[in-house]
């Protein structure tokens, strides 16, 4: 599910060249804050990815809403509730 979310993400993401050592630059619109840069498109398009599930992790663990990418969304978990005796 997290694969097919980041691979759905990947599919919208955005390149350009910019003027840094690590030229080449790449964001999802859909996912705001989510960019990387990278010395080669490969390179950058790795930590996107990365970028993409350190993204999903802490959005899932604050208990956010992760928005669909087409038809992919990951559904944020119940939070449990441990009752006591």
């Amino acid at each position: 599910m997290i694969q097919e979310y980041i691979t759905a993400a990947l599919s919208k993401a955005h390149y350009e060249i910019i003027d840094d050592e690590k030229p080449y630059y790449g964001e999802v619109p859909e996912l705001k804050g989510v960019w990387a840069t990278g010395k080669t498109l490969e390179e950058c398009r790795l930590k996107l990815a990365e970028v993409i599930e350190g993204w999903i992790i802490i959005r899932l663990k604050e208990d956010l809403p992760l928005p669909a990418i087409g038809r992919c969304r990951i559904k944020s978990p119940q939070k449990m509730v441990v009752a006591s005796e």
